[in-house]
């Protein structure tokens, strides 16, 4: 008979946060517990506690992987029909469009209240939103679409404003996130960077009716 080939840690990862993705969008996140992950991945409690201190260090996780896997600014960088700033909207469009990243994020949201969490969440952003939004924002000032003597601090900006939107992080009403939106909209107007949109607006008010 033969023998069960033996799943390297990587493996075992990867199938963990799958099964976390699955049943976070079917049950909620409130609603899985561990058990419920290691039973539909097929191993042991003690095999998730390898890899992760706790739910919420895997919800962090899981959104990163989310990200990798359907990285926007990755599905723009080869396209030549698009100027930078054309390409900026449309990194905006494809993160919206990803509706399972959305509801998982929106999810994620109640975990950010937790201070390593959060710290954890503003590094990763840092680590790899900035070069990004760099990479685009100087794009942009080649070809003439972005007019602004700050991408750098653009870049740095760009990957915080969600954090400094979500009320869990910076306790507000409805009709302060909304002057949040259109205080960020004409600064990132005024610095070249007209992007957002009104369809940012009826999105942050649904994050903020589940939170």
């Amino acid at each position: 008979m033969a023998r069960p080939v033996k799943k390297q840690p990587e493996q075992w990862k990867k199938e963990i946060l799958d099964a976390a993705k699955v049943l976070f969008l079917s049950k909620g996140y409130e609603e899985t517990a561990i058990t419920d992950i290691m039973e539909l991945a097929g191993g042991a409690k003690g095999m998730f506690y390898r890899f992760f201190q706790s739910k919420e260090e895997l919800m962090h996780a899981l959104g990163d992987q989310m990200f990798l896997e359907n990285n926007p600014f990755e599905a723009v960088r080869g396209r030549s029909d698009l100027n930078g700033l054309q390409k900026i909207r449309e990194v905006l469009a494809l993160d919206r469009a990803d509706e399972e990243r959305e509801e998982i994020n929106t999810q994620a949201v109640s975990i950010l209240k937790d201070p390593r969490i959060l710290a954890a969440a503003v590094e990763a952003n840092r680590r790899i939103l900035t070069p990004l939004w760099f990479e685009l924002i100087e794009e942009g000032r080649r070809d003439g679409s972005i007019q602004t003597e700050y991408a750098k601090e653009l870049s740095e900006l760009l990957p915080l404003v969600n954090f400094w939107l979500l009320p869990s992080v910076f306790p507000a009403d409805a009709e302060e996130i909304q002057r949040k939106c259109r205080f960020i909209a004409e600064v990132l107007s005024t610095m070249g960077l007209p992007v957002i949109e009104d369809e940012m607006y009826g999105r942050t008010e649904r994050i903020f009716e589940r939170v």
